[in-house]
């Protein structure tokens, strides 16, 4: 079927991102790449197990049953090669995605194939992809976390959550904030509040997903969107202006001036959730689809100890309570 990929949301996926393959990688790492190519032949008829991102995957494809016009592609990119990645396709079939298109470049990078399938996202387990990705700026890239275990997703609404700083918006704000404190951040945010917050890694994702509601109708889509941060009043007032002047609409907003992220996640229960806070990660992957965005390579926050990295914006919530 030919069809022009500039017109849809595509997704590429690495095969670990969507089948658990950490055995099978575990092979890899510590024998070699014969060793890895014989296991999997000699498993090529057994079905791979659902990977963190398959429920993401089977659900965003979904939306193309309500629509006349196609709406989702999904693109598996894996460095396998053909023969090694049978037993991804045959899995594929077996679960009945409608996948279509792959790419296996036998070891190769991925990121010079992005742009030829037309990928707005990539959801890998290989943080060297990841990166390469959002460097380039042509399209959203995360690294996705370990299963969690025993999730099952809402079966009547298709859940994404995003953080904001660095996320749907640029490190801007979160670099003042890491480098000169909570109180200049939120005066920064407070006399910036009509100005429109720069484009982050995932906010051409986050338009193209809200025209997908367009499309749809707000009433018949089943997508919902939503943000988790950070954040607390006053600066949560330019998110909310910065995404009315995008034309996008957001289903829910969690500004949470350094509560745990976990707690809401759990009650919200996403098919994903992008961070790009490890801190904010590490437990939510337990129990939710995560995945961290990487900072761009020349983000000034690369610059920054290791330490100071991990300080988000409104991380002191007992201090906050207290003023």
């Amino acid at each position: 079927m030919t069809i022009d990929l500039e017109k849809v949301l595509v997704i590429g996926i690495s095969s670990r991102a969507l089948f658990n393959l950490e055995h099978e990688n575990s092979i890899y790492q510590q024998q070699d790449i014969e060793a890895y190519r014989r296991f999997q032949l000699e498993q090529e008829n057994q079905v791979l197990e659902k990977g963190t991102a398959f429920h993401l995957v089977d659900a965003l494809l979904s939306l193309n049953k309500l629509s006349e016009e196609r709406l989702v592609e999904v693109v598996v990119m894996s460095k396998n090669s053909p023969d090694t990645g049978l037993r991804v396709l045959k899995s594929i079939q077996h679960y009945g995605l409608d996948i279509t298109r792959s790419a296996f470049t036998g070891g190769e990078p991925l990121a010079p194939f992005l742009t030829a399938y037309s990928v707005d996202l990539l959801l890998t387990r290989h943080s060297d992809d990841a990166q390469v990705a959002i460097d380039t700026e042509n399209c959203a890239a995360a690294l996705i976390y370990d299963p969690p275990e025993s999730f099952q997703p809402d079966r009547d609404q298709i859940r994404i959550a995003f953080d904001a700083d660095a996320v749907l918006f640029s490190d801007e704000s979160e670099y003042i904030y890491k480098t000169e404190g909570l109180e200049r951040f939120q005066q920064n945010e407070s006399d910036n509040e009509d100005v429109v917050l720069p484009d982050g890694p995932f906010a051409k994702l986050v338009r193209l997903l809200a025209r997908l509601n367009e499309k749809l109708g707000v009433d018949r889509s089943p997508l919902r969107l939503s943000i988790v941060t950070a954040r607390n009043g006053p600066a949560h007032l330019r998110v909310i202006k910065t995404l009315r002047k995008w034309g996008v609409f957001v289903d829910q907003a969690f500004f949470l001036g350094g509560m745990s992220k976990e707690q809401v996640l759990s009650v919200l229960r996403p098919h994903i959730f992008f961070d790009d806070q490890p801190i904010h990660l590490i437990n939510a992957s337990k129990q939710i689809p995560s995945s961290q965005v990487p900072y761009r390579s020349d983000s000034p926050i690369q610059t920054l100890p290791e330490h100071a990295k991990t300080n988000e914006a409104v991380t002191d919530f007992e201090g906050i309570k207290g003023k």
